[in-house]
């Protein structure tokens, strides 16, 4: 999934960049209106995050623009300007949210998670074979929603959980490697430190396991990676 980041100061953009590839999205960025457009039509991003102040054509600018190409892409708008009349005018242009600086971590990734299941929604998109649910033990894992399911309990998961879990449960009884667990669900041009995924996966389990400490649904494979036995 493809999320367009337009955002003109380098350290607010590197930190949200880094924040949507830590949830397992493709980022696109720009640091301008006319880029973010260029990248929008020639990219076909699945959502859309723009800051309102930007050299050239400004955020509002954008938006327009992006309603009139797409009337449905999701779009939200980060931004450091906190006026009410700043966020009505934003929504009103068609923006889905509107995020005001400075932000914390876990607003933004609630935010853009919100965002990214309106975009699933799009066309029907849980019905897809990518999207379908499907189960893992007692664990009911529905990727349109970005949610995990167990008895009463929801649980939020980030789209990159998602694939790691889609590729155990299609390799039901199988060890998959560190390597391909990464390349699959990282991407190959990704290089993580040597703790990367095993950090992941222990956040992970805290969240899908009943007991952490002795997991049914991802197993370690020592030596080698994880197994989900199916």
């Amino acid at each position: 999934m493809k999320i367009l980041l337009a955002e003109d100061d380098p350290n607010t953009r590197k930190g949200l960049a880094q924040i949507l590839n830590d949830e397992g999205y493709e980022t696109l960025v720009a640091d301008n209106g006319e880029t973010a457009l260029e990248l929008f039509r020639r990219e076909k991003p699945d959502a859309v995050c723009l800051d309102v102040m930007m050299p050239g054509r400004d955020g509002y600018a954008v938006c327009r623009e992006l309603r009139r190409l797409d009337e449905q892409v999701p779009i939200l708008f980060i931004s450091a300007k906190s006026e009410e009349i700043d966020k009505v005018l934003g929504l009103e242009l068609g923006a889905d949210d509107f995020i005001v600086k400075p932000f914390g971590v876990k607003e933004v990734v609630a935010r853009i998670r919100a965002v990214t299941r309106r975009s699933l929604a799009r066309g029907n998109a849980s019905d897809s074979a990518e999207n379908r649910t499907f189960e893992m033990g007692d664990l009911r894992i529905a990727p349109a929603e970005l949610r995990a399911y167990r008895d009463d309990q929801t649980i939020e998961v980030s789209l990159r959980d998602i694939k790691i879990l889609r590729l155990l449960h299609s390799n039901a009884g199988r060890a998959m490697s560190r390597d391909r667990i990464l390349d699959e669900c990282w991407g190959i041009d990704y290089f993580p430190n040597s703790r990367a995924l095993d950090q992941h996966i222990s956040q992970l389990r805290k969240r899908i396991e009943r007991d952490p400490a002795n997991p049914e649904i991802v197993r370690t494979v020592h030596g080698v990676g994880y197994r989900y036995e199916g």
